[in-house]
């Protein structure tokens, strides 16, 4: 293992910090609605993400939408893993590919979620968070990857059957980000109190948080029983309301 000192070699968390905020912002939802001569966020919730593509165009250009976020969201964390799998921080046990996976995902989500390139309203960030997980793990070994698939196949099977679509979003979330956390912990369980260990943790919570932020409308009206069902099961009716 070759070791990595961030006093030189700063820059290049940065410049990946850079990289992906920007391929967060390229947002497919936006694309795709346009090539069907739509802009999605003029349909529906308004919302640019994969829900609103399913209620809006149907189940077919929801799952193409979903697919596209899914590898943005990913890519990245497989492409970091890829650079830093050879190197440890200084001073430190953590293998800088368990950190650096996480943080290129969570600016692809801040990405996302606040675009530049749309005056910071974007989607909500559950496919590309659902991307990073999905690959973060799977990267370093394949076993990973079929724990990931029933997971994410357990969180579909509660939205068809709920048409809770925001509820079974961030329940997934949380889901993955709780499994994968809990590896972690056993991995590095000999020195959680590392900085580089700890900053894992912070970014996983930071992601969910994000998320949740993200859906407090749809938090607020799930408390409050308005909240729009999400059915896949049959043709979807469009609708308007306010923009959220």
């Amino acid at each position: 293992m070759k070791t990595l000192a961030l006093s030189q070699s700063w820059y290049w968390f940065l410049l990946g910090a850079v990289v992906c905020y920007f391929i967060g912002c390229f947002n497919f939802a936006v694309l795709i609605s346009h090539i069907k001569k739509k802009d999605i966020r003029e349909e529906g919730s308004g919302n640019p993400g994969t829900m609103n593509m399913t209620r809006t165009f149907g189940l077919k250009i929801g799952a193409i939408n979903f697919f596209c976020d899914v590898i943005k969201g990913g890519l990245p964390a497989v492409i970091g893993w890829i650079i830093f799998k050879d190197y440890v921080f200084e001073n430190s046990p953590v293998l800088v590919a368990d950190f650096v996976r996480y943080f290129f995902g969570l600016f692809v989500i801040i990405g996302h979620i606040f675009p530049v390139t749309m005056k910071f309203k974007g989607g909500k960030g559950i496919a590309s968070t659902m991307g990073l997980f999905a690959f973060a793990l799977p990267c370093e070994q394949w076993w990973y990857f079929p724990i990931a698939v029933v997971l994410l196949a357990g969180v579909l099977a509660y939205i068809i059957f709920s048409e809770m679509g925001s509820m079974g979003s961030l329940l997934g979330v949380s889901l993955l980000s709780v499994w994968q956390g809990t590896l972690f912990f056993v991995r590095y369980s000999t020195c959680v109190s590392d900085g580089w260990a700890i900053s894992i943790f912070v970014i996983l919570f930071v992601i969910n948080l994000l998320t949740w932020v993200a859906h407090r409308k749809n938090i607020f009206r799930l408390l409050m029983g308005e909240e729009h069902r999400t059915s896949v099961r049959k043709k979807p009716k469009p609708y308007r309301t306010n923009k959220s």
